[in-house]
């Protein structure tokens, strides 16, 4: 007998959630490898979707740009691994900063993308580049960021010195080892105000949904679902913040709680945007009753990189 869709999702989430969970709280190249195989997925899914509309990405060299980009927020680990390397065999070797990887990677896919369309022969060339850029940088770069906010709880980035009192100027292991934890509670906390923010917006446009907030793109959707979603998602965030993130203030939980919950579902509308431009109602059937992995992660796109320059620029 065919399970329902409803069931099917349960199903797929409880054994989705626990892997997720255990990855963000390891942190590392754990959660690393977890995201660069949603970014590759994602990436092929929005090639997909630019071939359903007869457009050529260049799927291979896309790919390559994506897993650069997303390295690129590894740094704080490559960094230490790389430099540490090195100096076992003797040897000093300069290191660039995280904007300096970022710009080295640009300086060399966006003339490598042209040099290979150009002898690529394939007809709509300035579509084809549009496309494989698109995906580096909307899918690769917006996960990348979600790595970033992982990997900004660190001494080296995070002021420890405004939460802990520390005898010297070496942080003690297990203090470091707290700011870490909080760093995965800080992407658990994101992770369920983006549930909480698309759970309510549904139940909530279901029940009482009159208004349609963009029939265009996304017929079901309504004001008074947004409204609703927006407000669980600033709840969520602040209940979260009084549980398990102590190193926030509260106007800092209520900003992240109103980005996600904004900006959360602009990214959702802007994926329905792109699928329904493509002629499809999933970007693909790989997650079985949740779509694509795009369809999943679709407001994290646009919360993510926000987030990282929330926490980085303004909050530490």
């Amino acid at each position: 007998m065919a399970l329902s869709n409803l069931t099917t999702r349960i199903l797929v989430a409880l054994v989705g959630i626990p892997v997720v969970v255990a990855a963000t709280l390891v942190g590392g190249y754990i959660f690393f490898f977890l995201i660069a195989v949603i970014a590759l997925v994602g990436l092929l899914e929005l090639y997909a979707l630019a071939r359903a509309k007869g457009i050529l990405p260049q799927t291979a060299t896309g790919v390559i740009f994506g897993i650069c980009v997303l390295t690129v927020f590894m740094y704080d680990k490559l960094h230490v691994t790389i430099i540490g390397t090195f100096a076992a065999l003797g040897m000093t070797v300069p290191f660039p900063s995280m904007a300096q990887e970022f710009l080295i990677v640009m300086l060399i896919f966006l003339p490598l993308i042209l040099g290979v369309e150009l002898f690529r022969n394939k007809p709509g060339a300035l579509a084809n580049i549009a496309a494989t850029l698109l995906g580096a940088l909307y899918v690769a770069f917006s996960l990348g960021s979600f790595v970033g906010i992982r990997e900004l709880f660190v001494p080296a980035d995070f002021p420890v010195y405004a939460h802990f009192t520390v005898p010297g100027p070496a942080v003690p292991e297990e203090i470091a080892a707290q700011v870490y934890r909080w760093g995965g509670f800080t992407v658990l906390s994101i992770f369920g105000a983006i549930w909480a923010c698309d759970s309510a917006a549904y139940f909530a446009g279901r029940a009482f949904g009159r208004h349609k907030l963009f029939p265009r793109v996304s017929p079901n959707k309504t004001w008074e679902g947004a409204i609703v979603g927006f407000a669980a998602a600033v709840l969520a965030f602040v209940l979260c913040q009084r549980l398990l993130l102590p190193y926030l203030s509260m106007r800092d939980a209520l900003v992240c709680g109103a980005i996600i919950g904004l900006f959360g579902q602009i990214g959702d509308l802007a994926e329905s945007l792109l699928k329904r431009d493509a002629g499809v109602k999933d970007s693909s059937t790989l997650i079985p009753g949740h779509g694509g992995v795009l369809d999943r992660f679709d407001s994290l796109l646009f919360v993510a990189p926000l987030l990282f320059f929330y926490l980085d620029f303004i909050v530490f």
